[in-house]
């Protein structure tokens, strides 16, 4: 028996099952939020009204400027992140990507440790300094 077809053997009827479920999840979440806002308690006060974070009650004005440090060194969390999605898959097909993926992962590295040789010749990770 043959479970897979061709793509141009499909029909907009065999999407009806995908549209479905779509649709009863979309339900249910409509569902779910009215229901907790009808039944849910309605009590307020000044103090559940007040924003907060973790624990710690907001003094001064939110609008303060933070220093561009603190993004820079988010991005680069982000790159190395970035780095270890890219090279777990390339370690586990190592042996089937031959030569031209282990030159290519040389050149990801090359580019990646580039950048940091860049954030370190700015300075981004010395927090200390004025």
């Amino acid at each position: 028996m043959l479970l897979v077809q061709s793509a141009a053997n499909y029909q907009p009827s065999d999407y009806l099952p995908i549209l479905i479920q779509f649709g009863l999840a979309l339900a249910f979440v409509a569902f779910a939020m009215i229901v907790s806002h009808l039944v849910g308690p309605k009590r307020t006060s000044a103090v559940k009204d007040a924003s907060f974070e973790c624990g710690i009650e907001s003094v001064g004005n939110a609008r303060t400027p933070i220093s561009v440090k603190y993004f820079l060194t988010a991005i680069v969390f982000v790159l190395f992140d970035v780095e270890v999605i890219f090279m777990y898959p390339w370690a586990v097909n190592f042996r089937a990507l031959g030569n031209d993926g282990f030159i290519a992962m040389i050149l990801f590295m090359f580019f990646l440790l580039a950048g940091f040789a860049y954030i370190i010749k700015k300075g981004i990770l010395r927090w200390n300094e004025a």
